[in-house]
Formats: C-alpha cells, structure tokens, sequence
C-alpha cells in the first residue's frame, strides 16, 4: 500500500461520515500508512468547531505546514499548470515529493497539476 495525501474532497467526505474514506483510512493506518494533508487543505475544509468528524480524521493524519519554500513551488506548479487553486498545488507537491497516491474529489484538476510536476502518483477518487 501506497503512501497516500489527502485533498479537501477526501476532508469533506469524512466529514460526512462517508462509509468507504472512514473504512480505507483505517486499513491505511493499520498498515502503518499516516496520510499527510497539507495545511492549505485543512483551512480549505474547515468550517466550524462544530465538525467533529472532520478533526477525528486529521488527529490520524500528519498536517504539514506550507513553508516558504513550499508556497513559491506551488506557485511555480500552478503557473506551469495554468490552474490558481493553493491547495490542490500543495497537494500535488506533497504527493510528488512522497511518491504518494493522492484521495481527491477533484481528478482532473490533481491529474493536470500531478503531470505538470512530473508524478506518476495515482489518483484515488472519493
């Protein structure tokens, strides 16, 4: 099993208390597998104190800052990619950079900014 990054869809469908995200974040974690979601992504899924399914889900993942260094390579990636969303770029960084499979609501979008960084990561869609 892959290491794997999560994206807002994958947040938000937690959140919902989607049966099949719950049932492969286990098996992941039982396997040793700790998700990453980069921080960009949290503030894009975060609404309300009140979403308690949606901080279960974080407190089995690692959250990992957007550096400096980040932010200028997600921008760099989304001019290369000709799309303006900070998330998905951080996204597809972390996943590049980890070699990880990426769980997003949004293929096409990860698929353009994956192939501008030159990933072979795969796309896991919820």
């Amino acid at each position: 099993m892959n290491p794997v990054v999560y994206d807002a869809g994958a947040l938000i469908a937690a959140d919902r208390n989607a049966r099949q995200v719950w049932a492969d974040h286990r098996v992941r974690l039982e396997a040793g597998i700790i998700p990453v979601v980069p921080a960009p992504v949290v503030a894009q899924a975060s609404r309300s104190p009140a979403q308690v399914q949606l901080r279960r889900l974080l407190r089995g993942c690692d959250v990992v800052a957007l550096t400096e260094h980040a932010a200028h390579a997600a921008g760099h990636l989304l001019g290369q990619a000709g799309t303006s969303d900070i998330a998905d770029a951080a996204v597809a960084l972390a996943a590049a950079d980890r070699h990880a499979d990426v769980v997003t609501s949004d293929p096409d979008d990860i698929r353009r900014l994956l192939q501008a960084a030159r990933s072979a990561s795969r796309i896991i869609a919820v």
